[in-house]
């Protein structure tokens, strides 16, 4: 039985600008939200300072452990804390290649199932570590609405009650993340989103003011390196809905609707033709009593809920 247990949420992009340059990395300003798709990550102590990790689901057992970023930040922990390691197993349910975070948030859930495995409660030695894994990586650890800033490592939550329903479409070729940013490069976009107008029509629950700021500077490359691309995003823009992009660099592209409903009607119209899935924004929980709890920390109700379905029973 596994001592610690964590979700670790996807992620969309409702808005990525590029900003230029710097140091060798493009500078960003996205608003980013978590949305209720997550792996589900496990520990348990060792006696040694070893990071085992066993990997389940959509392929994922052919990760090299040397390019295994949820590795790397067990390593890291270990490094940073002084801790024994563990045997960590994660359970994948979050698309690979789909530009939903999912090797992001694997380091995240990492360090947050660590982080309560051995009662570190030093968050910003966490995010530390975080960043120094990718750039993204740091946001994964609370996930919610925020504005993310400079490679990404600048994050900025921004508060809003707001859920957002939302079609995934699912090409089943991912889209090469380097390759997409060198391939903006050759063809940059001169169109912006405005990613604070995007923000403050979150902080004031305005559906149209989201929809109006929805935009990736990645999508026009993503679209010229992977034909299905394009194809998902002529699948979304057939339901005309208030807002359609890719999300990340690809492959994965959300369209945004008013509704579940709306969602579920269009999923019936594609059935067969591409993958989905009918997803929503998710929030951290809020502050409780006087301390910050860790958002994607299993309850108790849900710790027994894992177990059993490690046991193949039905929860």
């Amino acid at each position: 039985m596994f001592s610690a247990k964590v979700k670790s949420y996807a992620k969309v992009n409702l808005s990525l600008n590029i900003c230029g340059a710097k140091d060798g990395f493009h500078l960003l300003d996205s608003v980013a939200a978590s949305i209720n798709i997550y792996d589900t990550v496990c520990a348990k102590k060792r006696r040694d300072g070893l990071i085992n990790v066993y990997m389940h689901g959509l392929g994922s057992e052919d990760i090299p452990p040397h390019k295994n970023n949820a590795v790397k930040a067990g390593e890291a922990f270990v490094s940073a804390f002084g801790t024994k390691g563990a045997d960590i197993e994660i359970y994948k349910d979050i698309p690979m290649g789909a530009g939903l975070g999912g090797s992001s948030a694997d380091a995240a859930g990492v360090l947050n199932v660590l982080a309560k495995l051995y009662k570190i409660t030093d968050r910003k030695k966490l995010k530390e570590i975080a960043d120094s894994l990718g750039s993204d990586t740091g946001y994964m650890l609370q996930g919610g609405y925020a504005r993310l800033t400079g490679r990404g490592e600048i994050v900025e939550p921004l508060h809003s009650k707001k859920i957002l329903y939302m079609l995934l479409f699912l090409p089943g070729e991912g889209v090469s993340t380097p390759q997409c940013y060198r391939k903006y490069d050759e063809h940059p976009d001169p169109l912006r989103a405005d990613s604070e107008r995007l923000a403050q029509a979150l902080s004031r629950e305005d559906f149209q003011g989201v929809a109006e700021n929805v935009y990736n500077a990645l999508q026009k490359p993503a679209c010229i390196l992977e034909k299905e691309v394009e194809k998902a995003l002529e699948y979304a823009r057939s339901f005309s809905p208030p807002a359609c992009a890719v999300t990340g660099s690809g492959s994965g592209v959300f369209a945004l609707f008013s509704d579940e409903e709306y969602c579920r009607w269009a999923k019936s119209r594609v059935k067969g033709k591409i993958k989905t899935r009918i997803v929503h924004t998710v929030l951290p929980r809020e502050r409780v009593g006087k301390e910050h709890r860790n958002p994607f920390v299993l309850s108790e109700e849900e710790m027994k809920a894992a177990g059993r379905a490690e046991n193949g029973q039905d929860v």
